[in-house]
């Protein structure tokens, strides 16, 4: 690996420890805490972490945690359960005046505060990117959160519960409509798993068959998954369409009002449940900073994950413009991709010591190592170094890699745990309804009262 710059900078003091505020508690920052408090010395430095969830959630699971092969709590990790030598606070951090070294602190509830720094780490990630498209805002949903998985998954199974109680024909047909916008991991993933499991939960629905579900796949590019070679792209479309799920390439969403799909090639549908996976932007708060952002409105870093020209400032994941070591183009960044985030978490934390004690930094240097994706039960597809997985193997990869990455060996004996049982056991087909508006029932009973 290079070598990069060495020696503390000015504007951290010596007769004091350094204060360290990190910014965002997902891959980033929670693998960089972990890294920090378990290397810094006492009274060395103080570690706060920011963010508006106590916990960090391993997305990858998220597919899986929908379609009730996990349990949603046991692909979430508890900050302060992990980070016991870090301040954690739950709020959101709104602005940030790096010159000062202050950033303004907003809690879920109650008055908001400065929190001064001495080292700032970004961590914030990203956030759905969005299209002007008429209804969008209204009808669809993204799915990066437990909340969006648990809302997917109830949603899927009182579509069934309404079509299965009803004889109205169109009615049905929207019901058992489900549209998935946006051809990468996340959607691939998510409308396999859903599908897979609607597939599996029919069997006690014996007024619904599998023809009377339409779930439609939309991507607006020529080709699915990106980050896999194209010979397997293509059979993830195959094998997508053998199990029912329609996939359009080269075609647009242009408008969803009130759940009308109507698709640039002039097709229509209505649909109910509408999922938004078409790619991410960087969290909107680096824009009311004074770091210098590139045009995807990223930060700009350096190689060893410095904020470029900002004095003790640092940045990883999805939010930061990374060069790219690994390959020759010059300009090259590293992708948004959850692999890289937790490495540079890691390289981050560890330059970020080299610093504080003036030694030198180590660039972040490593190339895409491959991809794996579930397909649904048994099914997937995975490339590994070069080497192409389908099938069971390739299912069998993507569990494997992901259990490995999982923080914390409690999650991971939890995660292995719901894969055992279900062995043994179907999964439940319980939707829990009332989790969207929990208070209704109460609502209803205090409103009879005379």
């Amino acid at each position: 690996m290079a070598i990069a710059r060495s020696g503390m900078k000015e504007g951290v003091r010596r007769d004091r420890p350094a204060r360290i505020l990190i910014v965002g508690g997902g891959y980033v920052g929670m693998y960089t805490a972990l890294r920090l408090q378990r290397r810094l010395k006492p009274n060395e430095a103080t570690v706060t972490v920011v963010d508006p969830q106590s916990y960090m959630t391993y997305q990858p699971f998220l597919p899986e945690s929908a379609a009730g092969n996990l349990e949603p709590r046991h692909l979430v990790v508890s900050l302060r359960r992990v980070l016991r030598r870090c301040e954690v606070l739950s709020g959101r951090i709104t602005s940030i005046s790096h010159a000062q070294r202050r950033a303004r602190f907003e809690p879920a509830e109650g008055p908001g505060r400065d929190l001064e720094y001495d080292i700032l780490v970004v961590a914030l990630g990203s956030i759905a990117r969005t299209l002007p498209i008429p209804g969008l805002a209204d009808q669809a949903i993204a799915f990066r959160t437990v909340a969006e998985a648990i809302f997917l998954r109830n949603r899927v199974l009182s579509r069934l519960d309404l079509a299965a109680s009803n004889d109205d024909a169109e009615l049905r047909r929207r019901a058992l409509t489900f549209l998935f916008i946006g051809g990468g991991y996340a959607g691939i993933e998510a409308i396999a798993e859903l599908q897979d499991m609607a597939q599996d939960a029919l069997r006690f629905y014996p007024q619904l068959g599998v023809k009377d579900m339409r779930w439609l796949m939309v991507e607006a590019a020529g080709r699915i998954l990106p980050e896999v070679s194209l010979d397997l792209a293509e059979y993830t479309v195959r094998q997508l369409e053998k199990q029912g799920i329609e996939v359009r390439l080269n075609t647009r969403v242009e408008s969803m009002v009130d759940g009308h799909v109507i698709l640039d090639d002039g097709s229509t549908c209505d649909a109910e449940t509408i999922v938004w996976t078409a790619g991410v932007r960087a969290h909107p708060l680096l824009e009311s900073t004074d770091l210098p952002l590139d045009g995807s409105r990223r930060l700009v870093c350096q190689a060893d994950l410095r904020v470029d020209g900002a004095t003790d400032a640092w940045a990883a994941g999805d939010c930061a413009a990374v060069p790219d070591l690994s390959k020759d183009d010059p300009h090259a960044v590293t992708g948004p991709t959850a692999q890289h985030a937790v490495r540079q978490a890691k390289r981050l934390a560890d330059n970020l010591i080299a610093a504080l004690r003036g030694r030198p930094t180590v660039d972040y240097n490593h190339a895409y190592a491959g991809s794996v994706a579930s397909l649904g039960l048994h099914r997937g597809v995975a490339e590994i170094y070069g080497i192409k997985l389908r099938g069971w193997p390739a299912w069998f990869m993507h569990r494997t890699y992901h259990v490995s990455r999982m923080p914390t060996t409690n999650r991971k004996v939890r995660v292995i745990a719901d894969w055992t049982l279900a062995l043994f056991f179907r999964r439940d087909i319980v939707s829990l309804g009332s989790l969207s508006d929990p208070r209704q029932d109460f609502i209803e009973a205090s409103q009879g009262q005379g």
